[in-house]
């Protein structure tokens, strides 16, 4: 690990039970990494969506078991946050530079040449995908696959555009307030998650809420201006080589969006998922529908779930290690839908 260049590795100990937090120093500021599982395996890094850093983005998929034994037993974890978004940030100086989209691609490579990482696996949500997307177009030798959840292609849309300037408006002047919130969780979750007069807010919502109380709203801010003023990268998608697994949730208000990127895809390298009644952060609100599609992805790759019988690191999927209920994409909500399949809503 490049050390020697004025980075500074700080170990937290239990506070991300046993994941070790780097601030790695780039061209657009400190980038807070946390870091699971042996170095020696393969890189999967992951990027969260507005507001939310690994703990209010990731969680839930990692603390599934079967997701867990997948992605911890055949690769070693980079969460990366984007700037001012973990756990504990102070507020970024209002003077310094607010970096664009492309400035927060670069900064992934040099997170990646920090860590000494050659080709690494992607997994990004909304805005998370998009900053990886983008950075797997700019350096395609660095990526050998995207799975991405909810994810966005296109310049914001009018609608898009205005409801991000009323979040920053309201940031600026009043902070994480409670409007903000409900506008957040009305873009992360259905509207089952978010509740109503007769049906109360789940647990997933109330967790989320009381994360988004530590984000700092100069932060949060910047980010936003960051993905606000993002280009369309429809045109460049076909260029892309690595395979890619989309997820989307049939709430999400990026439905189309995603629909629109896989049509955009080359159809040999990319699947859709559409998860039912379920909003944009699969990863939190149905993480078990992630898990059987992810198992067929990583299969590509020769990596597989650790069996339930033997020990071996790389025994191939064994069916009786899934119960019969996750065979059938039906009982998980699930639609899978080829490239080539459009239905209108």
């Amino acid at each position: 690990m490049a050390e020697s260049n004025g980075s500074v590795s700080v170990d937290v100990g239990t506070i991300y039970l046993g994941g070790k937090e780097h601030r790695v120093k780039t061209a657009c500021g400190v980038v807070s990494v946390i870091v699971y599982g042996d170095r020696e395996k393969p890189a999967l890094i992951t990027y969260p969506d507005l507001a939310l850093n690994h703990m209010s983005c990731f969680q839930g998929l990692f603390f599934c078991p079967e997701a867990a034994s997948l992605l911890l037993h055949n690769f070693c974890i980079y969460h990366i946050s984007p700037p001012g978004h973990e756990l504990g940030a102070a507020p970024i100086f209002p003077n310094d530079t607010v970096p664009s989209a492309d400035d927060l691609a670069d900064q992934i490579l040099e997170v990646l040449n920090f860590f000494g990482l050659g080709a690494v696996m992607c997994m990004g949500v909304t805005a998370g995908a998009y900053i990886l997307t983008l950075f797997a177009m700019k350096h395609r030798e660095r990526v050998a696959g995207l799975i991405l959840v909810s994810p966005l292609c296109k310049a914001p849309s009018w609608s898009e555009w205005f409801y991000n300037r009323v979040v920053s408006n309201l940031l600026y002047f009043y902070g994480m307030c409670g409007v903000v919130k409900e506008f957040l969780l009305q873009r992360y979750f259905s509207k089952e998650v978010r509740g109503n007069v007769e049906i109360p807010e789940s647990d997933i919502a109330q967790a989320c809420r009381r994360l988004l109380d530590e984000r700092q709203s100069v932060n949060v801010m910047r980010f936003l201006d960051a993905i606000d003023r993002r280009p369309d990268i429809s045109s460049g998608l076909k260029k892309l080589k690595c395979r890619t697994l989309i997820f989307i949730g049939d709430q999400s208000p990026f439905y189309s969006e995603a629909v629109h990127m896989a049509a955009n895809l080359d159809r040999g390298y990319c699947a859709l998922v559409e998860v039912q009644a379920c909003g944009s952060m699969v990863t939190e609100e149905q993480p078990h529908a992630m898990l059987v599609p992810m198992e067929y992805f990583l299969m590509g790759y020769g990596l597989y779930r650790p069996s339930c019988f033997t020990g071996s690191p790389r025994s191939p999927l064994s069916p009786s290690c899934i119960s019969p209920e996750l065979l059938s994409p039906e009982s998980m909500g699930l639609k899978l839908k080829p490239i080539k399949t459009r239905v209108s809503a």
